[in-house]
């Protein structure tokens, strides 16, 4: 089976600066990469799919090293649409971005700490990884701020909500 992968072009181009990334899906999985405009994967169908997820998950922003958790079965990568809540305006897009960040980087780190899910905020989407119920509260969290809530009333739900972690 062949696939074909589209992702941002920046993200291709940091794929090709990046040293051992092929190798380290070789560790792992029976799969051949090439990239040209896309990123093309051959090989057995369910390992092709698992590293068409990798590579979404790289193209929503994770680093590479990140989007190899993926790997593992219990983890999975759920992507929010910042533009279903906001429209097609820019302004209200990056508001909302900022909102999810917070200051200093405090409101995403902070879900990411009480549910142990990786975030990346990148282009109109907020992608997540992690596992599924961690993802649930991660989703809630986040959905509760692009609704408009407050940042404190999204604290107390992590706090109330958190996983511990392993």
């Amino acid at each position: 089976m062949i696939e074909h992968i589209s992702i941002p072009e920046e993200r291709i181009a940091l794929l090709r600066k990046t040293k051992g990334w092929k190798e380290d899906i070789k560790k792992f999985l029976d799969v051949n990469v090439e990239i040209g405009e896309d990123i093309a994967v051959s090989g057995d169908v369910l390992q092709v799919i698992r590293v068409k997820e990798i590579f979404r998950a790289f193209g929503r922003g994770f680093t590479f090293k990140d989007s190899l958790d993926l790997l593992d079965d219990e983890y999975v990568l759920y992507v929010i649409t910042i533009s279903e809540f906001a429209g097609k305006s820019k302004n209200r897009q990056t508001t909302l971005k900022g909102r999810i960040i917070g200051e200093g980087g405090k409101t995403k780190t902070m879900i990411e700490k009480y549910t142990n899910v990786k975030i990346a905020v990148y282009g109109k989407t907020v992608s997540m990884i992690g596992k599924a119920e961690g993802i649930i509260i991660a989703k809630e969290a986040i959905e509760m701020l692009l609704y408009g809530g407050k940042h404190a009333t999204v604290y107390r739900f992590l706090e109330d909500k958190k996983i511990l972690a392993f």
